[in-house]
């Protein structure tokens, strides 16, 4: 997932980051004092998730989370995977400070997509509180995890295409790759939401 330095064509590089600061922007506007303890937890649970990857042509596939980060930070999930994309960068060389933005992007995006779309299945809602169903909690968890990663996996796959003709191969592989990911996340964020809807259930209540 982590694009390398020197791969991409600078017109894909810009709009990356440009989208990435829009994000950021927006994420930070949205996030109160109180929340930042929990953005620096899911912030170093992706950094350690992503950690350990398997190199696959001028990316990689690995555990990344973001559908868990998203479904709780929402537009805060690009300032929490930007400060942990930074640090992987400069502290283990994973992607690349030109990448940054472009990378930022690919996992943050999916994140906020999900938020958006599964957010009724998981959430509590005041003051309409109403009780939920385990099931539809689960099929939501799991969409989050599962869309998330396809949605990475096509930005990542596109922004290789747009690059050059060369990078066709590599892209349908990457995007193929992300497959069974996307099962294996899905199923880890059933497991994650679930614990900390028993938890921490506060977590998931929202006021209207």
């Amino acid at each position: 997932m982590h694009i390398s330095e020197g791969v991409l064509a600078a017109p894909v590089l810009i709009a990356g980051a440009a989208a990435t600061t829009v994000g950021t922007f927006l994420g930070l506007r949205k996030l109160s004092p109180e929340r930042i303890p929990q953005v620096a937890l899911l912030s170093a649970a992706f950094f350690v998730a992503s950690l350990v990857h398997v190199p696959l042509g001028p990316s990689s596939v690995h555990l990344v989370l973001n559908g868990l980060v998203g479904i709780i930070l929402g537009l805060a999930t690009f300032p929490a995977l930007l400060v942990a994309l930074f640090l992987q960068a400069i502290l283990f060389q994973f992607g690349g400070l030109t990448t940054l933005g472009v990378n930022t992007f690919n996992m943050a995006f999916g994140g906020v997509v999900v938020y958006y779309l599964f957010r009724p299945l998981i959430y509590l809602f005041r003051p309409l509180i109403k009780s939920q169903k385990p099931l539809l909690v689960g099929i939501g968890a799991f969409l989050s995890g599962a869309l998330a990663i396809l949605i990475s996996g096509i930005l990542v796959a596109l922004e290789l295409v747009f690059t050059g003709e060369s990078f066709y191969t590599s892209a349908k592989l990457i995007l193929a790759a992300h497959l069974p990911v996307m099962l294996i996340e899905g199923i880890i964020t059933v497991l994650l939401v679930s614990f900390l809807k028993k938890v921490r259930p506060e977590i998931f209540l929202k006021e209207e």
